[in-house]
């Protein structure tokens, strides 16, 4: 195949006169073996190779502006967006950002990588699974006996593994996960997953290019409001440093140090405390006076730690807060964050939130998007009932299922983890008569965790299978010399297995559900007209410092940033964008996903 080589300066044109349905990129050697330049090979609808051009690095703006339509406006039917393949979202989308670049739509190698090497309906999954190069999904090593840890995940400043990122690696990359998606057992559900998880890494990259808007002088308000000013240097705030020593004289320790779980809990037990852990649930159960001060202070604390002053100094910048998101970082398929803790802002802080002048946050999130899911799934229309068009906790109490709206988010809440004791597991019961249906989904779900089985999501993202520290502990059960103690933590580990596996299934498919949301959010507003530039937000760069973009996601919750005249029309898109997503993946269930929607300056809601 001929290689045509360019400048920045000599690009021009198009490579074929039949357009690409799709193009590769990939790092490729420069002239003199040096870096900085990019392969790109376009393939046509049967994914046969067409031509090839390599160009320089600085070039690769202008070659993606050409082909997603340049500045002419929408594409039209006749002239569909090619999809660009590449090794990982981060590494190639940010630079186009930067350059006023954006993608219709893109297949992300690493994160369907994760996806297609585990799922079910992969028949042949080996050759995925032998390019241990590419295995960089989320936490695909990590004992069953911790998955439970991996549903809520903010790892910090955590790594983003890496893959290869080299045409030739993906290329060959491409080949192997286009066979292993056409010879699926229901390639439909699986390239619908992989499109929706490749949208949500450029979501997330977009997101972060954006940034949340957000007001540093409201941000300081609020912190010294609760703590006390900014105190000088490292020291604590003045606040902080009254409650320390309001619990020091309840301990009758004036040198109790609070900051050192084992020190304090030394101190606790000197105070006639008797506690295993110094945890908000076990402190809880003590009425010693001590124990509320403490508890305010370990509150200011994690406040202090998390989202205090430094937190501001380093994650805001000219207005905008800027988290680093990773699509699929949880085994269901949620999104992690490896810095800025996307997913763990606090109640307190969401005033901070704040539209730039002339904008406003348009902030939506789902009522009760799992149980939803659930009902879709598994077919159950007398839950589907119980919630159309309404509150599905206060419709399980018209229908007499529960006698509250609390009776009824405990009952359903613990069906989805598996609670078998306390409130819940009376409660559960009483959904098993009324809802068959969806019970009998997460019930042999969790059979087939506590059998050592794996399941999948309805669009097909499998669940990792149990470790060697399971298998270990269930052969040690069986042994003809097992003991009490070698039975007792076999099954204590296989119903552990069990409420992940019940978990995963609906978990899982609400993420899928709210990739789907995010993916058609993000064309709908891309169609909203471009303000004119004296009415711009210019800290969200020029993609979209002149129209609706998304800022924020959370599991079920989406704010978007929008010129004031249109934030009428950014909610009426996210209204249709949660129709068409259940419509996409449950058809014509009657299962609704009812939105709370406001519009304002702030983001309040939390």
């Amino acid at each position: 195949m001929p290689r045509i080589r360019v400048s920045a300066a000599q690009y021009s044109g198009d490579m074929t006169d039949v357009p690409p349905a799709a193009y590769v990129l990939g790092t490729v050697p420069g002239p003199r073996g040096d870096g900085g330049q990019v392969g790109v090979v376009a393939l046509d609808r049967s994914g046969v190779q067409i031509d090839r051009i390599d160009l320089a690095e600085v070039a690769l703006p202008d070659f993606v502006r050409d082909r997603e339509g340049g500045s002419s406006g929408p594409r039209t039917q006749a002239a569909p967006p090619p999809r660009w393949i590449f090794s990982d979202t981060p590494k190639w989308y940010p630079q186009l950002l930067a350059a006023g670049v954006s993608l219709e739509r893109c297949h992300d190698l690493r994160l369907t990588h994760a996806i297609l090497a585990r799922s079910e309906l992969v028949t042949d999954p080996g050759q995925l699974r032998s390019a241990a190069d590419w295995d960089a999904g989320p936490s695909d090593a990590a004992a069953p006996e911790q998955a439970a840890a991996l549903f809520e995940v903010d790892s910090g400043r955590g790594h983003i593994p890496q893959v290869p990122h080299d045409l030739e690696a993906a290329l060959a990359e491409n080949v192997r996960q286009t066979a292993a998606t056409e010879t699926a057992s229901d390639p439909g559900r699986l390239r619908l997953l992989l499109a929706a998880e490749s949208a949500g890494g450029l979501v997330a990259a977009e997101m972060r290019a954006a940034g949340v808007p957000w007001d540093e002088a409201e941000h300081d308000r609020i912190l010294t409001e609760l703590l006390g000013p900014r105190p000088i240097r490292d020291g604590k705030p003045e606040r902080m440093l009254s409650k320390a020593e309001e619990v020091r004289e309840a301990l009758e320790d004036p040198r109790a140090n609070l900051d050192s779980p084992n020190r304090l809990l030394s101190s606790l037990r000197n105070a006639g405390i008797n506690v295993a852990s110094t945890s908000k649930w076990e402190l809880g159960g003590s009425d010693h006076s001590a124990i509320a001060p403490l508890l305010e202070y370990k509150k200011m604390a994690r406040l202090l730690s998390a989202n205090g002053w430094h937190w501001l100094d380093e994650w805001v910048d000219d207005g905008r807060y800027r988290p680093v998101y990773v699509p699929g970082g949880v085994v269901t398929g949620r999104w992690a964050a490896s810095g800025g803790g996307a997913l763990q802002i606090p109640r307190q802080l969401r005033p901070a939130l704040r539209a730039d002048e002339g904008w406003r946050l348009v902030s939506a999130d789902v009522a009760q998007l799992e149980p939803r899911a659930l009902a879709a799934m598994s077919g159950d229309r007398a839950m589907a009932a119980a919630g159309l068009g309404r509150d599905l906790y206060s419709g399980l109490v018209d229908a007499g299922v529960v006698a509250t709206r609390q009776e009824a988010k405990i009952a359903v809440l613990g069906a989805m983890y598996g609670s078998t004791t306390g409130e819940a597991g009376a409660l559960v019961p009483r959904l098993r008569q009324n809802f068959p249906a969806a019970m009998n989904l997460v019930d042999s779900a969790a059979e087939e965790g506590r059998q050592g089985g794996v399941v999948s999501t309805w669009l097909g993202r499998t669940s990792p299978p149990p470790g060697e520290g399971w298998q270990r502990l269930q052969k040690a059960a069986n042994r003809f010399d097992a003991t009490g103690a070698d039975e007792q933590r076999a099954r204590r580990a296989a119903g552990d297995q069990g409420r992940f596996t019940r978990n995963f299934v609906v978990q899982g498919t609400a993420a899928e559900w709210a990739l789907a949301w995010l993916a058609d959010l993000r064309l709908r507003l891309a169609r909203l007209p471009a303000i004119d530039d004296d009415q711009s937000a210019a800290a969200s760069g020029p993609v979209f410092s002149r129209r609706a973009h998304l800022v924020f996601f959370l599991h079920d919750e989406v704010i978007v940033h929008a010129p004031a005249q249109q934030a009428e029309d950014a909610a009426e898109a996210i209204r249709a964008a949660a129709a068409s997503a259940g419509r996409l993946l449950f058809g014509d269930a009657p299962v609704d996903f009812p939105l709370d929607l406001s519009i304002g300056q702030r983001a309040i809601k939390g």
